[in-house]
């Protein structure tokens, strides 16, 4: 009788995989119904007991390859993976500890021989990319939100370096119109959404929600052409703004570390900029800042722009024996030569090649130096995607710890290469200093930054200055700043 038993749920679950089964998350509350009417569509849902709110639309789902241009937006179920939980460690971050729990499953497309969809459902939101073969490599998406235009969202008008406010709205205003990642959204009293991407290889480029003709729908679109045997992962982290805030699916979709990380140290450093815009040109002022490391007893100093161009009776290497001296540990300033560049500050051109950025680097290490600081990115492109990873992988090479300015956001390289410290993409405190515009608009900003930028990873807010602000509402922007 018992093996009878045996039998019969074994046909039943191989006759259940025939069709598509329930979507859902471990614990139940985030389910996903799939349509398949004439292109693929899924409804997520948030469940609470015997009842289901319907949150949003992903209304359009597919790819293109490069073989002949073709075009996916079908997808038939294939295979599901329950049940799926690990752990993993962080040196910096909400939690040393990280549980990566989900349901994947996997469909298959009906137009291009190859082509996959793999979809992660978590416990705090959902997740999605889709796969080829190395001979079909896709070349772009057809992914698009549909939002309900009468809820709440908060979201950044696109700007390449990412420093811009979240106001609140409804809808979007026109056709066209671009915003970055993240973008939060407010389903009902208790539920939100903040919608962004996790995972991105040399063979990717970054996205951002470009508008389309309806005040609803929201399209992936590409920061760039690009060739690649996977897209990030498309991500909608999903809950109460409390689950919002402590949600980890950035980094759980992402590769886990690359680099050996023992010698890694996060820690705080003493800084010139706030007092002295242009300061680490001058030897006497650096020593200062030295010195106040070592009587706060703080591990690191950083060195600013526009060292090379140093004097007062030193030059970085008469900074670099005096820390030394101190026992502190500087981090140093650099153009990334891609951005900004005439009329931007220097040092220029030292990281772009990669013989150059190794020699650059291995001396940096020689000298004690602990980390650098790389500025003025030019955007989202794949080809600014290699050059963070490559600066990463350099950097870690020669022990150095990374902080990104005038940059894109996190998309989950903290955990893969876990010398990335912090990452600016955030219009923070420095514009207290540059200019009136924040000064007005400061209280909001900084009470919607928790929900929104910084969720998904390290925000560099330019922090702890304890001194008068420089520029109120009513003054004219009279600092010199090129932060």
């Amino acid at each position: 009788m018992n093996r009878i038993l045996a039998i019969l749920s074994i046909a039943i679950l191989i006759t259940g995989c025939a069709g598509t089964p329930h979507l859902t998350s471990p614990n139940g509350k985030i389910a996903l119904d799939i349509n398949q009417d004439s292109t693929t569509t899924l409804t997520v849902k948030y469940v609470n007991g015997n009842s289901s709110e319907n949150l949003f639309t992903i209304s359009s789902l597919g790819v293109m390859t490069s073989d002949s241009a073709n075009v996916s937006t079908n997808f038939s179920f294939k295979k599901t993976t329950p049940g799926v939980k690990s752990e993993y460690t962080m040196l910096t971050g909400k939690k040393s500890v990280c549980t990566n729990e989900y349901n994947e499953y996997e469909f298959a497309s009906d137009d291009i021989e190859g082509v996959s969809m793999i979809l992660r459902i978590y416990n705090d939101g959902i997740t999605l990319r889709y796969v080829t073969t190395p001979d079909s490599p896709i070349v772009g998406e057809i992914t698009q939100y549909t939002i309900d235009a009468d809820k709440k969202r908060w979201m950044q008008r696109y700007d390449p370096g990412y420093e811009r406010f979240f106001p609140e709205q409804t809808g979007h205003d026109q056709k066209d119109d671009r915003w970055g990642y993240p973008a939060l959204v407010e389903f009902s009293d208790s539920t939100w959404g903040l919608f962004t991407e996790a995972a991105i290889e040399k063979e990717n480029c970054a996205s951002l929600l470009k508008a389309t003709d309806n005040e609803s729908e929201y399209a992936v679109e590409w920061a760039s052409s690009a060739s690649c045997a996977a897209t990030p992962w498309r991500v909608v982290i999903i809950g109460s703004l409390n689950d919002i805030v402590e949600s980890t699916l950035v980094t759980d979709v992402s590769p886990e570390a690359r680099i050996d990380t023992s010698w890694i140290e996060p820690g705080v450093a003493s800084w010139i900029y706030w007092a002295h815009n242009h300061g680490s040109k001058d030897y006497q002022i650096l020593k200062q800042y030295i010195d106040l490391a070592d009587t706060l007893n703080l591990p690191y100093t950083l060195i600013d722009a526009e060292w090379d161009e140093m004097s007062n009776g030193g030059d970085i290497n008469d900074v670099a024996a005096y820390a030394a001296s101190k026992g502190v540990k500087p981090l140093i300033w650099y153009n990334s030569s891609t951005g900004w560049i005439n009329g931007a500050p220097g040092p220029k051109f030292r990281l772009n090649k990669p013989e150059d950025r190794e020699k650059e680097f291995a001396w940096l290490e020689d000298n004690g130096f602990a980390g650098v600081k790389i500025d003025f990115f030019p955007g989202d492109g794949q080809e600014t995607m290699n050059y963070y990873i490559d600066l990463l992988e350099s950097a870690a090479k020669h022990h150095l710890l990374v902080n990104f300015h005038g940059a894109t956001v996190p998309r989950g390289w903290q955990r893969t290469y876990p010398n990335l410290m912090s990452v600016e993409g955030v219009y923070g405190a420095e514009w207290y200093n540059n200019a009136p515009i924040l000064t007005n608009r400061a209280a909001a900003h900084n009470a919607t930054l928790p929900f929104t930028r910084n969720v998904i990873g390290p925000m560099d807010y330019t922090p702890c200055t304890f001194s008068w602000i420089r520029n109120i509402p009513t003054s004219p922007a009279t600092a010199t700043s090129w932060h």
